[in-house]
């Protein structure tokens, strides 16, 4: 197969535990990029924390951040694509007020959280900006809601399942996240797509987690991580290695180099 365009997922994906990228995958990403492979980040990160890693990379391309509910110019960081989520508040708040979690609420100027805590300090260290507020979010004065994201320490589906016909819901084995309906990676994937002319049959996407079980399956050629969870691996084409082993460079290294070359032959 010809590929011409690669979706990135970045943590447990691209990044190592310790939020570095290395040697090998960089590499076997620039091998890419100069066999003229558009090489994107599809991330549920917001954009600050994105950004570094993306120059780091020396990417020109888009960035797809909070799980397709924006994506980035690369030169100026500008929203091209932004999908806002509305929910009754009252009876959010009402119904995680008994359930003990920490809520992060992303919006198009800034993320506002319940607590802080390691997580939190990392994307303030990197990012450069953090918390615009942290306390009771029902006092705080935010709009343009991009992605709710509800920490319990634990899987909680019952309690996301009752927004179900409000948001797109993502279950994770900590608690749940939140953004527009119908909004995902793929729904942000398909309209750069569409943007460049590429057929989806002519991109590849790797990744690890539930956020990332419908681009693996639409694309072309989808690969889970050794890492993965059972959604990803069941939805991915491939499974390649642990993202602590290089996964990402070997599944370049295996699959998409060689369709690259063939293609250029």
């Amino acid at each position: 197969m010809s590929v011409r365009a690669m979706f990135i997922d970045m943590d447990g994906t691209l990044l190592t535990a310790a939020n570095r990228i290395s040697d090998r995958n960089r590499t076997a990403i620039n091998r890419l990029v100069n066999q003229g492979v558009k090489v994107f980040l599809a991330t549920g990160r917001h954009y600050e924390i994105t950004a570094p890693y993306h120059k780091e990379l020396g990417l020109r391309s888009p960035m797809i951040c909070l799980n397709g509910a924006v994506t980035h110019d690369a030169l100026t960081g500008r929203a091209m694509q932004m999908n806002t989520l509305r929910l009754d508040e009252e009876r959010f708040y009402h119904l995680i007020g008994k359930t003990p979690c920490n809520v992060i609420i992303h919006t198009a100027n800034g993320f506002y959280c319940k607590n802080t805590n390691e997580e939190i300090d990392y994307w303030t260290q990197v990012g450069q900006i953090g918390p615009k507020y942290i306390g009771d979010l029902r006092h705080a004065n935010y709009q343009d809601v991009l992605k709710y994201s509800i920490r319990t320490g634990g899987p909680c589906r019952e309690l996301s399942a009752l927004f179900k016909k409000e948001a797109q819901v993502i279950d994770w084995e900590d608690g749940f996240e939140m953004v527009a309906p119908d909004i995902s990676k793929w729904s942000a994937i398909k309209t750069l797509l569409d943007a460049f002319g590429i057929n989806p049959s002519e991109a590849a996407a790797i990744g690890d987690g539930p956020n990332d079980t419908e681009m693996l399956r639409r694309v072309g050629i989808g690969a889970a991580m050794g890492n993965a969870g059972k959604e990803a691996k069941a939805a991915a084409d491939v499974v390649t290695g642990h993202h602590e082993k290089d996964g990402l460079a070997e599944f370049i290294e295996r699959y998409l180099e060689k369709s690259v070359e063939a293609a250029v032959l």
